[in-house]
C-alpha cells in the first residue's frame, strides 16, 4: 500500500526537482521517489564486494594509524 508523506523544500529546490521531473516525463512525486531510491540503493549502501575490500584493508589502516600515533611517520599536507 502506498504511503503519503509531506516534505517541505525551498522554492529553488522545488524548481530543480520540477525541471528534472519534466526532463524525464515524470511527476515530481515520482521523480523524488525514483531519485531517492536510486541514491539509497546505489550510493548509500555498501555492497558485499566493497565491504570485503574495506575489511581486507582494515588491518593496514589500523597499522598505519598506530604508526602515525607512535611518531614513526609524519603527515605532510
Amino acid at each position: 500500500m502506498a504511503k503519503t508523506i509531506t516534505v517541505r523544500i525551498d522554492e529553488h529546490v522545488y524548481d530543480i526537482f520540477k525541471k528534472a521531473a519534466d526532463g524525464q516525463k515524470r511527476t515530481i512525486s515520482n521523480y523524488i521517489e525514483y531519485a531517492t531510491l536510486n541514491y539509497t540503493v546505489n550510493d548509500a549502501i555498501v555492497d558485499d564486494v566493497e565491504m570485503n575490500e574495506i575489511l581486507t584493508n582494515e588491518k593496514d589502516i589500523k597499522k598505519g594509524l598506530s604508526d602515525i600515533s607512535a611518531g614513526r611517520y609524519k603527515i605532510i599536507g
